[in-house]
């Protein structure tokens, strides 16, 4: 292929499609109208002699060449970005994108002082907080998707980094006129209690039933619900969640609850940091990372 003929241009719109799966989409995000961003499409598929791109109900959908050029090309354009930065990162007169996957917990406990503490430094910026209960975290920061992922991580392999953030513990939480609160919470009587489960929060709590296992007892999970419903069904019924202690915190503002300590011991759950190692040295990452760091210090 002849690169001086080759309008570099077209690769940044074939991004563009294989990241919104829609011509009107990718235009949008391109600052480019439907026609011209279906002209550059007809050229990049006349230069790279494939479809790559299918019309289809649900969509565009990629042609298994464009698959193959998918990675490669979202690497190189990450790269490129990446280069043309100005070396000093000034946080006031930044213009640019940070894209940030968190979890649940983080989404929680992290994420409002997170978006002051950015703003007020850098009010030029956009901030993408994506959920990440349904990423490939570790692809995306490969390809350069993702900026830095927020959450609980183990055996990260060499190409990444971690610094830890948070460490917290589980509590009971019920209604604050719950009848389990007129009396100590033995071991006993945790395990008669109603307990729900909370199915979006992604918490291994195995070690409860362990606990109550050793003292003769069980629990029953009667009721599982996602975190947008916890704290107003904690707060109108008889059920008792365990939950970080921070997550719960966050709960207890909003509705009439109290937290309980467990009968027994709590493990830590850690939350860190995660990114990818050939961004060590830009001046605009390591901010945000020190950011970061610095925001969950003060919690």
């Amino acid at each position: 292929m002849n690169w001086r003929a080759f309008d570099l241009n077209l690769l940044v719109v074939f991004d563009g499609l294989m990241q919104e799966r829609s011509v009107t989409r990718a235009g949008k995000r391109l600052g480019m109208s439907q026609p011209a961003l279906s002209h550059a499409l007809n050229r990049l598929r006349y230069l790279l002699k494939d479809q790559l791109f299918i019309r289809t109900p649900k969509g565009m959908a990629p042609t298994p060449r464009a698959e193959q050029l998918a990675l490669p090309l979202r690497q190189a354009l990450a790269d490129m970005q990446l280069a043309l930065e100005p070396e000093a990162f000034v946080p006031a007169q930044a213009n640019r994108r940070f894209s940030i996957a968190v979890n649940n917990y983080a989404a929680i406990v992290l994420a409002a002082p997170l978006v002051s503490a950015v703003f007020a430094a850098a009010p030029l910026l956009q901030l993408d907080l994506r959920p990440s209960g349904t990423l490939d975290v570790h692809g995306l920061l490969d390809s350069g998707d993702l900026d830095l992922a927020i959450g609980t991580f183990e055996d990260v392999g060499e190409r990444f980094a971690t610094a830890k953030l948070l460490e917290d513990e589980f509590v009971a939480v019920m209604r604050r006129t719950h009848p389990a609160g007129r009396r100590p919470l033995s071991t006993a009587a945790f395990g008669t209690l109603r307990h729900a489960a909370i199915s979006s929060s992604g918490d291994d709590t195995g070690f409860i039933d362990r606990s109550l296992a050793t003292h003769g007892t069980k629990r029953r999970i009667e009721l599982r619900l996602p975190y947008l419903s916890a704290g107003s069904v904690l707060a109108k019924s008889d059920f008792v969640a365990t939950l970080s202690r921070r997550v719960a915190g966050a709960l207890a503002r909003d509705a009439a609850l109290e937290l309980r300590e467990l009968p027994f011991r709590s493990p830590s759950v850690h939350t860190s940091l995660l990114w990818h190692r050939r961004f060590d040295g830009y001046s605009a990452h390591r901010w945000l990372r020190d950011l970061i760091v610095s925001v969950s210090g003060g919690l």
